[in-house]
């Protein structure tokens, strides 16, 4: 459960703060419809860029911004349908686009939904503390960006072997930024330094490690949950039957958008996705791999496992092989050659190396259960190829320029290729079985009580007491804004 409980000297301190810079606290409900958005902060966004370190930019933590970079409003959540010319299976793969949330991935969203409720309720002082953010990717940046909305220091946490991109931009909007040995795969080296900051600067920082915090969970749940749902009641059609949503495990946040999607649409299946290069859920596997974002060699304690069916594992190489596809002249050529329409290949950049790896995921997904045209697949593009331009030098680089021949084999071997292998259905055993990897890690490592593990496995009372929450921290929020005097 997210501890609720007050410290009255620290909100108030936080409140100070907030009325001092104008500051208004958007809610969940807010963030799931954003038509709630007082007035007054519409009338700011639409002179405001989509990245501008603007406390108004709060309200833009949303699926549904308008698809521009600067000034726009609120509308439909933002999708790309993936047709079968490009996926080569009738089902339609379905995904909600990461790109329009402020830093360009929907990470910011999670973050906000750790923070909000340590700010309100005092757990975190925003006056002298520095809020730290682990993370393999976008996590940390997305900390990063709404601790400088709110005018807190940060301290952002990730492998030295991310993206030039992301350094680039940590630079500028985090207060300091920490690297940790290895890449994509290093996460214990994370928490590692997360126990190093603790014991050497105690209570002057607060850690919120996002494979822990129930906050990114709810945030799941609740926004992107609802976005699938709007999706599926909104823009679908009458003849669609959603059958199953496909996520990276990553931290566990976006998953639990899939416990939302399966109350309410019985049948669903959710499935995970993850490397073939680490395959941890699938067969209690270990590597390296470059998939950025989903972090691995360990079960996150917020992964929900009894409620996940199906575990799914891509080869790396393929989607570095469709990131120079989707992106690079000559692929891009073939694409148009196959018959994928023009305003479908224009949108491919909307896909980020995890986004491929969801795509391809879903393809597999889509092969094993025999889908149909009319059944529909889920998933997420976290992210764009806006963070990513670095690895297409860097491929260019060590493999050559991207011709017409090496566009066909990327073609042949990665897309059209791809078949119903290193996917596992979960049984009830199974479920257990990747349950209780989280012993190893949590229970051994990071000291946490063994008897939380076990009420995890219980839906009614661990998951679903979670999810209760929502409503309770909106009001929380509410009269924080109204003792801050900038509730509109």
């Amino acid at each position: 459960m997210i501890g609720l409980k007050v410290n009255k000297d620290t909100r108030e301190r936080n409140i100070r703060r907030c009325r001092e810079r104008h500051i208004v606290l958007p809610t969940f409900a807010q963030m799931t419809e954003p038509e709630g958005t007082p007035k007054q902060i519409r009338e700011k966004l639409r002179g405001i860029g989509l990245w501008d370190v603007n406390p108004a930019n709060l309200f833009r933590i949303t699926w549904r911004n308008e698809p521009v970079e600067s000034g726009g409003g609120f509308g439909e959540v933002n999708t790309l349908e993936f047709p079968s010319s490009l996926t080569g299976v009738p089902a339609r793969i379905v995904a909600l686009v990461g790109k329009w949330f402020p830093t360009g991935a929907h990470k910011v969203g999670a973050t906000y939904g750790c923070l909000a409720p340590a700010l309100v309720t005092g757990a975190f002082d925003s006056s002298r503390q520095k809020a730290a953010w682990p993370s393999t990717g976008n996590f940390c940046r997305g900390g990063a960006f709404n601790s400088a909305l709110l005018g807190c220091q940060s301290i952002a946490i990730l492998p030295e072997g991310m993206s030039q991109e992301r350094f680039q931009w940590l630079s500028k909007i985090a207060g300091e930024v920490i690297t940790t040995p290895g890449s994509e795969s290093n996460v214990k080296e994370i928490f590692d330094k997360c126990h190093e900051l603790s014991r050497t600067r105690g209570d002057d920082i607060r850690i919120f490690n996002q494979f822990e915090e129930p906050g990114n969970y709810l945030w799941h749940y609740e926004v992107t949950g609802a976005a699938l749902l709007r999706v599926a009641e909104r823009s679908l059609g009458n003849s669609a039957r959603v059958r199953a949503f496909v996520s990276s495990t990553g931290s566990a946040g976006t998953i639990a958008a899939g416990d939302r999607l399966k109350a309410a649409i019985p049948g669903v299946r959710v499935a995970a996705a993850e490397a073939l290069q680490c395959p941890t859920l699938l067969c209690n596997g270990f590597g390296a791999h470059r998939i950025e974002g989903i972090g691995d060699k360990h079960v996150p304690w917020i992964h929900n496992v009894r409620n996940t069916d199906a575990v799914i594992a891509v080869d790396d190489n393929d989607c570095m092989r469709l990131l120079r596809l989707f992106n690079e002249k000559e692929g891009r050529t073939l694409l148009a050659a196959r018959g994928v329409p023009g305003e479908v290949i224009q949108r491919l950049p909307l896909a980020g190396i995890s986004g491929i790896g969801n795509l391809l995921a879903s393809i597999k997904l889509a092969r094993y259960f025999e889908l149909s045209e009319n059944d529909v697949v889920f998933t997420i593009l976290t992210d764009s190829m806006e963070l990513y331009a670095s690895r297409l030098a860097e491929l260019e680089k060590a493999e050559g320029a991207f011709d017409r021949e090496a566009a066909v084999s990327a073609w042949a071997g990665s897309l059209a290729g791809q078949r119903a292998d290193n996917l596992r259905e979960l049984s009830h055993p199974e479920k257990k079985r990747v349950h209780n990897l989280k012993y190893y890690t949590w229970i051994e490592q990071q000291g946490k009580d063994l008897r939380e593990l076990e009420s995890q496995w219980d839906q009614e009372e661990y998951w679903k007491g979670i999810q209760r929450q929502a409503p309770v921290i909106d009001e929380l929020i509410q009269e924080f804004n109204r003792e801050a005097g900038t509730t509109a």
